[in-house]
């Protein structure tokens, strides 16, 4: 098999075999959409960072707007703070540029109400479906939120400040540093050694695994990692391949 069919033959097993967070398959293999989830390092929009081209948009202090790439404007999505279980309803603001590593970009108002600690800005991000009951109940919430921010005085905040906030919020969980990168979850084990394969001959990474998780689902992941510089590096020689929704998953 030469290398171009190997690749197709790869694509084809991801889409038969593939369980995503986006996708389902009911007792006919009729696909069915489910919301959108991510797990992963938020970056607290500032200032410098925009003047520095990093974020490609602007974020008001004291919205309760989020960047993310995956899904459109004004969707209504739930975030939570991992480490400690606070969350909050948000809305994705315009399509924006920011780091690859990142899941998200939020206002400093967010991460201050999830008492977000700096130094590991571990978030979910989970999209409401409109027709949810989930939505119903939330809905207003976000709106009377929106009157509220205008008014609530939010603490500025630059890269030089940083440092002093970590020192209030810094290992809350109470556990040490250490995460894997989710590439997908497989129906079969065979598919997962595909990926492994793809991923090997197409990076420079090495530190590829798969778990069984059950007997229908294999997953293929990196790591774990001990420090974010090492988790940030193995994600960004990974992203070369344009996975649609890697995951960062606490190593627990």
């Amino acid at each position: 098999m030469n290398y171009k069919n190997f690749l197709l033959t790869v694509i084809f097993l991801i889409l038969a075999n593939c369980t995503t967070n986006n996708l389902s398959i009911n007792k006919k293999n009729t696909i069915l959409k489910k919301e959108f989830s991510n797990k992963g390092f938020a970056l607290v929009f500032n200032k410098k960072d925009y003047d520095n081209g990093l974020i490609s948009k602007k974020i008001d202090e004291r919205s309760l707007v989020i960047f993310q790439k995956n899904l459109k404007t004004n969707t209504l999505v739930k975030v939570t703070n991992i480490l400690n279980n606070k969350s909050l309803i948000a809305k994705i603001g315009k399509t924006s540029s920011y780091p690859s590593f990142n899941n998200s970009v939020i206002s400093i108002r967010i991460a201050n109400e999830l008492d977000l600690n700096f130094d590991e800005p571990y978030i979910e991000i989970v999209e409401i479906i409109e027709n949810s009951m989930f939505i119903a109940k939330k809905a207003k919430t976000y709106d009377d939120e929106k009157k509220v921010a205008k008014k609530a005085p939010v603490k500025n905040i630059d890269i030089s400040d940083l440092n002093k906030i970590n020192s209030k919020n810094n290992n809350e969980s109470g556990k040490k540093f250490s995460y894997k990168i989710k590439i997908a979850d497989f129906f079969y084990n065979d598919t997962a050694k595909l990926m492994v394969s793809r991923i090997v001959n197409e990076t420079v990474v090495r530190n590829t695994e798969i778990k069984k998780i059950s007997n229908e689902k294999f997953r293929v992941f990196l790591g774990p990692f001990d420090n974010i510089n090492s988790l940030q590096k193995s994600y960004n020689d990974i992203s070369i391949l344009e996975f649609e929704n890697i995951e960062i998953i606490r190593n627990d």
